[in-house]
């Protein structure tokens, strides 16, 4: 799938519109647009999930029918909030796939740890219902080409959290770069910075009662529990998480992908490790990757999880001048002299991007959605390959068409991950 700037159309079709002197359509926003048909959903991981309850519960026409965690204590919690977001309570599942069963429901919401991303929306692409998925889509590039292939096999609508593919100021700045505003692009450079603490030193001890701890591992293989992993620090563990590069480096690596008009690389390397703190985390708080790609482009992303000195979220390089992507949404453009040339504020475009899920499915348009599945598995993909080369230690050479690693069995053999017996995702 291209990933063409959804509101390119409109735009062009606008200014022909103007030209011709007839008066251009308006842009429905969620408040004013009447649905047509209620969404039923139901929502799996309630951390950043109960984030997405709210900003699912306050469209028109959607009804959440299920939160679900597996945690009862943080399942209780949740089903207070939506009740008191949109005076109705929801029901309580502790395993989503009883939220599957469900023929009322049209679409899941998968929000848990990301070990869990790609399992789970197969098996609700497999059941009949839609999906909106966070990012960092996949725990690896395997689950991700599952997960486009499950969406086209069932017709579902599967969108990735990247958000701001639906913010329109970003829209507009991306626009801009097509249109040639700062020339020739041909570089992009993203940072993330955080002042992340150390994490420690675990320790052996009983699950909590209220933690149904086989559920949460489900595909991963079992590793005993220990008291610093639940319930954030899974992101720095490999058998759960991706780091910082797949959990905030999605984000900027989707923008720089999208405004560059690149889909695989074909070379990749990293450089970090665990600088900061001398603790459990197994994945790198300071990180730098540089991609490149056909057509003389380049993409770098630096991570700097334990010191926040700030920098420019996303840049473009181009020709005649700059372009800066705010990571509050928004733009600015500079000259060749650097000299800002023009600004332009904006948002990140969370309740236009749930929206825009919820019209693809009401208006049976599956692949109408501004971060498709093949979308956000492309941009997902950068953060495992990234993560693959800072793994083994070597500069990959990856196939321009799909991405795979080429000569180096050991790196591609982290294409995949083991599975606990009986949870292997199937399509």
């Amino acid at each position: 799938m291209s990933d063409s700037v959804s509101r390119r159309t409109f735009l062009g079709q606008t200014a022909a519109m103007t030209a011709a002197g007839i008066a251009a359509p308006a842009i429905l926003s969620a408040a004013n647009k009447a649905p047509s048909k209620k969404v039923t959903i139901g929502i799996m991981g309630m951390q950043r999930g109960l984030a997405l309850a709210k900003t699912f519960g306050a469209l028109d026409g959607v009804e959440i029918k299920y939160v679900c965690d597996t945690d009862d204590t943080r399942l209780a919690n949740a089903v207070k909030t939506v009740e008191k977001a949109t005076e109705k309570a929801p029901q309580p599942i502790g395993d989503f796939r009883k939220i599957l069963d469900d023929k009322d429901v049209d679409a899941l919401i998968v929000a848990p740890p990301n070990h869990w991303h790609s399992p789970a929306t197969i098996l609700a692409c497999s059941a009949g219902k839609h999906v909106y998925v966070e990012k960092p889509c996949s725990h690896n590039p395997k689950e991700g080409e599952m997960m486009v292939e499950a969406a086209r096999k069932n017709k579902r609508a599967v969108q990735m959290g990247s958000q701001r593919r639906s913010s329109q100021s970003i829209m507009e700045g991306i626009q801009k770069l097509k249109e040639g505003a700062i020339g020739d692009v041909y570089l992009s450079r993203a940072f993330y910075e955080s002042a992340r603490g150390s994490i420690g030193t675990g320790k052996p001890a009983a699950v909590p009662p209220e933690l149904n701890y086989d559920l949460w591992q489900g595909p991963a293989p079992r590793q005993k529990y220990t008291d610093n992993v639940i319930h954030y620090n899974w992101h720095w563990f490999w058998n759960y998480g991706n780091g910082e590069l797949g959990n905030n480096g999605v984000h900027s690596l989707d923008l720089c992908r999208w405004g560059l008009g690149v889909d695989y690389p074909t070379r990749v390397v990293s450089s970090g490790g665990r600088y900061a703190f001398v603790d459990d985390q197994q994945t790198p708080d300071t990180q730098v990757v540089a991609y490149e790609f056909d057509g003389g482009k380049q993409i770098t992303w630096q991570g700097t999880s334990c010191n926040r000195h700030k920098n420019d979220f996303v840049t473009f390089f181009g020709s005649n001048g700059t372009l800066i992507l705010g990571i509050s949404g928004g733009y600015r453009i500079l000259d060749a002299k650097d000299k800002e040339i023009e600004k332009v504020d904006g948002n990140q475009g969370m309740s236009e991007h749930t929206q825009n899920f919820i019209d693809a499915i009401r208006n049976n348009e599956p692949l109408n959605l501004n971060a498709e599945i093949e979308i956000g598995h492309k941009s997902t993909l950068l953060c495992h390959v990234g993560n693959i080369a800072h793994r083994t230690g070597r500069t990959l050479t990856c196939d321009p068409t799909n991405g795979h690693i080429q000569n180096d069995q050991a790196a591609m053999a982290l294409w995949t991950r083991e599975y606990e017996p009986g949870w292997e995702p199937k399509v």
